[in-house]
């Protein structure tokens, strides 16, 4: 496996830059066509490379988008009852560790004596490393929770002969993760930038990429607060050297507009000339204070409509209205009816230049909360942050005196289920990060689990009148154990390409089986709706 994904490391580079070889021989190298791809050219290929491959309409559509339940496939739904295709499956394992691949090409290209030096004209070799590193592990951190136990110690080895890299307990991936993460911030250089271009996420900024290495910090710690006694630890160390202070130090990756370096999601409409995808009626009536009548769930704020409904989605006739979740293929014609057609009327997330947030000011606002014992003022503080945020994406103004009185309706209790449900609402498109949270969490209550019933479907006669009336219930098309999906099975090219290394993973898994329901590390739930504390 990991010799393939460095033979697809090459490709990429050499689609990077152009090398002269008329003269093979000559010691004389034209600047312009150089034989080691620049720094700053891999950083900027690396980065869309990676962006294009997590915010698509596969790894995040027919996926986290899924399995967070705020979309659903408007026509073929057995991704959304966690039917996975292994096609899929093995691709994305495979460009995910790509990615991994490049970054790890940067921080060496940056260690190396002998290319350290003519690559420090694109940014102070610390910078560079440093950013290479805090990506590593925001992209490592989306790996292991969405695989589980998965190669880390052995990545760097690549073109030092290690083709067959072992699989790493999750324990000691996070552990790892911290310890680089910490040691990326703790070497920047915040008088020099970390590039001088091909940096899209922030522009070569250093100062903004301690505080997201910083606020990258408390994301994982706050994944270990059920299993890791240390992980306030993690977080007041972050929170001392400087984290996140406001909206603008949010980490995304805006596309273009121009030529076709745009963002994935508009591809996958737009381009591929498909309507796959809709929002859900799950998330819908969390926004719209709507409580699930059909499974007897009650809603937290029932009542209130969430400010951030008109920017998630767009209206049909002045209504919001939400696909059933976890359907069967052969009702979705008659049951998305009333369900936006983003495809006719797209909302800002289908934008050529949307901008995909790898994590937000608000997010960091809801750990903190969470941090402080489920503090009132960093909740609030969150929730506004979030409003403002998504107002600003989707150019949707929102009058103070009703992002004011929206906080103050969802405020009245704030508790583990509060932040949990808004800080869900928040992470909206980034589903990698709200599946993990689910199932570290338990919540959102309102989110569907296996068993439940979806949608009513009026059975008819010839003559149009209804002769009954069917409970659709969500049944997965995989075994899950009774919870939702929490894992992806390893997939099936690792089984010959490092048989080994995959054996040896799939005997540590529940049952020795490569299936869906072996927990995470940091998943202590033991039931569907157990919400276990923190440590």
């Amino acid at each position: 496996m990991m010799k393939r994904i460095y033979q697809y490391l090459l490709l990429i580079a050499l689609g990077f830059s152009v090398v002269t070889c008329e003269d093979l021989d000559t010691l004389n190298q034209d600047p312009n066509n150089p034989q080691e791809v620049p720094t700053h050219m891999l950083m900027n290929g690396t980065q869309k490379w990676i962006m294009d491959n997590v915010y698509d309409v596969w790894f995040s559509g027919r996926q986290n988008l899924l399995y967070a339940q705020y979309w659903a496939q408007r026509n073929y739904t057995e991704e959304d009852r966690y039917q996975i295709r292994e096609s899929t499956n093995n691709n994305y394992f495979k460009y995910l560790y790509m990615g991994i691949a490049n970054l790890e090409k940067i921080i060496k290209l940056n260690t190396d004596e002998a290319t350290a030096a003519p690559n420090s004209i694109y940014g102070a070799n610390v910078n560079q490393i440093a950013a290479a590193k805090i990506l590593k592990v925001w992209l490592m951190n989306i790996i292991t929770d969405t695989w589980g136990n998965v190669p880390y110690t052995e990545i760097a080895g690549l073109e030092d002969g290690v083709l067959y890299a072992k699989y790493d307990d999750q324990s000691d991936i996070y552990g790892w993760m911290l310890e680089e993460l910490t040691d990326a911030i703790t070497m920047i250089d915040e008088s020099q930038e970390a590039f001088v271009s091909g940096d899209i996420i922030y522009g070569g900024d250093a100062s903004k990429w301690k505080k997201f290495g910083n606020s990258l910090k408390c994301r994982l710690a706050i994944h270990l607060s059920k299993v890791d006694p240390d992980w306030r630890t993690y977080i007041s160390e972050a929170i001392a050297d400087g984290v996140f202070e406001g909206n603008s130090d949010a980490a995304a990756y805006k596309y273009s507009t121009t030529g076709t370096d745009y963002c994935l999601f508009y591809s996958g409409f737009f381009v591929s000339n498909r309507n796959d995808f809709t929002i859900t009626k799950p998330f819908v009536d969390l926004l719209q204070g709507t409580k699930d009548e059909l499974n007897e769930k009650s809603h937290p704020w029932e009542g209130t409509v969430d400010p951030r409904l008109k920017m998630y989605t767009t209206s049909v006739e002045g209504a919001y209205k939400g696909i059933p979740y976890g359907i069967p293929s052969g009702n979705t014609a008659t049951l998305r009816a009333g369900t936006p057609n983003w495809y006719a009327v797209p909302p800002v997330l289908l934008e050529k230049d949307f901008a995909v947030p790898l994590m937000t000011y608000a997010e960091l606002k809801f750990i903190l909360s969470e941090y402080n014992n489920y503090s009132e003022s960093d909740y609030k503080e969150g929730i506004e942050a979030s409003i403002n945020y998504w107002s600003s994406l989707a150019r949707v103004a929102v009058a103070q005196a009703d992002i004011d009185a929206y906080v103050d309706a969802v405020s009245r209790n704030v508790d583990a289920e509060a932040v949990a449900v808004q800080k869900y609402i928040d992470l909206y498109m980034n589903g990698t990060e709200a599946w993990t949270e689910i199932r570290r969490t338990g919540y959102p209550e309102q989110i569907l689990r296996p068993g439940e019933i979806s949608s009513l479907l009026d059975i008819k006669n010839d003559e149009g009148t209804i002769i009954r009336t069917d409970e659709i219930k969500f049944e997965p098309l995989s075994e899950v154990k009774g919870d939702i999906v929490a894992r992806v099975k390893y997939p099936t090219d690792e089984s010959t390409l490092n048989g080994v290394n995959w054996t040896e993973a799939v005997s540590k898994l529940d049952d020795g089986t490569n299936n869906y329901y072996t927990r995470m590390y940091w998943d202590v739930r033991t039931s569907t709706y157990d919400h276990p504390a923190n440590k």
